[in-house]
């Protein structure tokens, strides 16, 4: 009964979410002119000249951004649940261990070096830069985890030291970028560093939606043998899991969502590491309800701090990636020390 409740509790969370993202914003909308819009939309009646302004700003401005927030919510929550899982190390995150990092220098070159190197394959398809980010988040991922693995077992220091070389490597290889792209370039990779959801198109909607969601779906299916690789490798086996192939999906998978989530969003660090934490202290480490409850409060937590990123300075907007490193920041630490006191670290 209670599970069932914190799941209710987790879908009205959403519910609201979505609805304070439509809302709130520079241009404030109504509770009655949003019913109005929403019915009007429903029962395909013209809407009333004085709802038009009201109506753009919603659906036109704040819907894709809403479920952009929605899906890399959601993205990266699932990525977040399943590499600590995988690696048995709870501090384990997309963007500390270098996932994300990797990713994001895969879509830059894209962005500064693909008008050059790519033209041939017409750069601006929409492919281009997810399989670049997909494929700088495998990398990233195949090298943290080859490093802090040593006969079955992922040492947790050699994993994060692994993180921040990687993390290294990788802004050292943007900041060269940055450096070779021309003007208009560099100001939208400034912006895109810091991570943020109000610039994305229907079209990358659409082909982030097909990637992550079925990926996000997979990592679900998984849910079981990440429950037997909590006690080991070893006895996962015995059980009759196939460890390897088990491994290398969820690897695949999570630089999947991460590369999808950073060719659409830029860098939003620590929500992979926030969410999981958050949603173990209420359904418990089982991963048959850890996995759907982050996803439901990811994704309530990007929309919210979208809200907060729009409202805070308004008119001007925050990226919402600093939002998240505000919150985060300080979470990861109370984590650290929390361990350390524990003689875990």
């Amino acid at each position: 009964m209670k599970l069932s409740l914190t799941f209710i509790l987790l879908c009205l969370t959403i519910l609201a979410s979505v609805i304070a993202s439509l809302l709130v914003g520079a241009v404030s909308i109504s509770w009655q002119d949003f019913i109005a819009i929403i019915d009007a939309r429903i029962s395909e009646q013209l809407i009333e000249a004085n709802l038009r302004l009201s109506e753009y700003v919603m659906t036109e401005l704040r819907l894709p951004r809403t479920l952009t927030a929605v899906l890399v919510g959601l993205g990266l929550s699932v990525a977040g649940v399943c590499t600590q899982g995988l690696f048995r190390n709870p501090l384990a995150d997309p963007s500390l261990i270098g996932v994300s990092s990797g990713a994001a220098l895969g879509a830059i070159f894209v962005i500064v070096v693909g008008p050059t190197l790519f033209s041939q394959y017409n750069l601006a398809g929409p492919f281009l830069l997810p399989a670049f980010a997909f494929l700088g988040g495998l990398v990233a991922t195949f090298v943290a985890f080859q490093i802090a693995s040593n006969h079955g077992h992922t040492d947790t220091a050699l994993l994060l030291l692994a993180g921040v070389a990687i993390n290294a490597i990788c802004f050292a290889g943007i900041g060269f970028l940055s450096y070779l792209a021309d003007d208009n370039q560099l100001r939208d990779l400034t912006f895109w560093n810091l991570g943020s959801v109000a610039k994305t198109t229907w079209q990358q909607i659409t082909i982030a939606a097909c990637l992550i969601i079925p990926a996000s779906i997979g990592l679900l299916y998984f849910r079981h043998a990440l429950n037997c690789l909590l006690m080991g490798e070893a006895v996962a086996a015995h059980i009759g899991h196939n460890v390897v192939f088990i491994k290398r999906m969820i690897i695949m998978l999570t630089s999947l969502i991460v590369g999808c989530c950073v060719a659409i969003s830029g860098v939003i660090g620590f929500l992979g590491l926030v969410v999981p934490h958050m949603m173990r202290m209420l359904v418990g480490a089982d991963h048959r309800l850890l996995i759907p409850a982050s996803m439901l409060f990811g994704a309530s937590l990007l929309m919210i701090a979208d809200v907060i990123s729009r409202v805070i300075v308004s008119p001007a907007e925050l990226p919402i990636g600093l939002i998240m490193s505000l919150i985060g920041g300080p979470f990861f630490l109370g984590l650290l020390l929390k361990h350390k006191r524990q003689g875990k670290l």
